[in-house]
């Protein structure tokens, strides 16, 4: 098979896609695992993780036994310090490609939503996290290790506080919410303290909390309580953008802002509109049309120096290729 190869991953909380393509921009293969993080699958996990899925995607593209990529870019949740990146490069280094670069998935986001290659992207998943790279390569970054590195935001944070919200409705230490209802309903459950006992007991993962934001989304346009927790999450964003912006000293200057990861994707309006009244307008807020994956093959391309025809060519296809598990 001739042109160089670029092995391309973005994985993250609940799944993982890693890609092969040809320098010209043809996508090989495209498959899907689970979640990749460090943080809940321990970094043997992790490697165990992605050389299942690299065996998988070299067999649906056909390659032999000699093909080897030139470049491969691994951008995955949970790598969020220096150190756990050096620590996963180390682990890796040399397996699947000549050059292999390794980095957190929000510069998967970003790279995916713009041509620039520079800009802050913010990612709303189970977590939350952000990332500025600046017009002459500085990058800025977050610990976005959760209340320890002072981040409140995501999946989980949102539905944790639908269901603190719930619980303080129904014994009075709080305002009425219509939250009170929908939260235990969406377990098949009459009342917030049902739901308690049933997380404390094990008989609801606690990890389903990660489920409700949906619920919150719903409501707020209703309830003052829903609405707050909305506004809040706009809030966080917003924290994280304007000290990327201050910090890259770039304030004034034409920017653009990617919001990438399922809290975004739902489109929620009041969400997307405080997030964006809150920006100047020298900035331009998108949410992320193409997944992920895009941007980090495209980061691969870039390394070897691929023309506007074949990033065009690896981002037509990998938004038409079916992805298989």
């Amino acid at each position: 098979m001739s042109g160089r190869l670029v092995l391309a991953v973005d994985g993250g909380n609940s799944k993982t896609d890693l890609a092969l393509l040809r320098e010209d921009g043809e996508v090989l293969a495209l498959v899907r695992g689970g979640n990749s993080s460090p943080h809940h699958l321990g970094l043997d996990g992790t490697v165990a993780l992605l050389e299942q899925l690299h065996a998988d995607a070299r067999a649906r593209a056909g390659l032999d036994g000699d093909a080897r990529a030139a470049v491969g870019h691994l951008l995955l949740a949970g790598l969020d310090l220096p150190l756990e990146e050096e620590r996963l490069h180390a682990a890796v280094d040399g397996r699947w490609a000549d050059r292999l670069s390794v980095g957190n998935d929000t510069f998967a986001v970003l790279r995916a939503g713009t041509e620039r290659g520079w800009g802050v992207a913010v990612v709303c998943g189970a977590g939350i996290n952000c990332v500025g790279v600046g017009p002459d390569g500085r990058h800025v970054r977050f610990p976005a290790l959760g209340a320890i590195s002072g981040d409140w935001g995501g999946g989980y944070d949102v539905g944790l506080a639908a269901l603190s919200a719930a619980v303080r409705s129904e014994d009075g230490r709080g305002p009425r919410t219509a939250l009170e209802r929908a939260v235990p309903e969406h377990f098949e459950l009459g009342t917030p303290g049902e739901l308690v006992e049933a997380i404390h007991l094990g008989r609801v993962a606690q990890r389903r909390i990660i489920e409700l934001p949906p619920l919150v989304f719903d409501a707020a346009a209703a309830d003052p309580v829903a609405a707050a927790i909305v506004d809040r999450l706009a809030a966080e964003v917003l924290a994280l953008v304007h000290a990327s912006i201050e910090r890259l000293e770039l304030g004034g200057a034409a920017i653009e802002v990617l919001l990438g990861g399922g809290m975004f994707r739902t489109g929620d309006g009041r969400l997307l509109g405080a997030i964006e009244a809150g920006l100047g307008p020298e900035v331009e807020l998108r949410v992320a049309a193409s997944e992920p994956i895009v941007g980090a093959a495209l980061l691969g391309l870039d390394e070897l120096g691929a023309g506007p025809e074949a990033l065009a060519r690896a981002r037509s296809e990998l938004g038409e290729v079916a992805v298989h598990g």
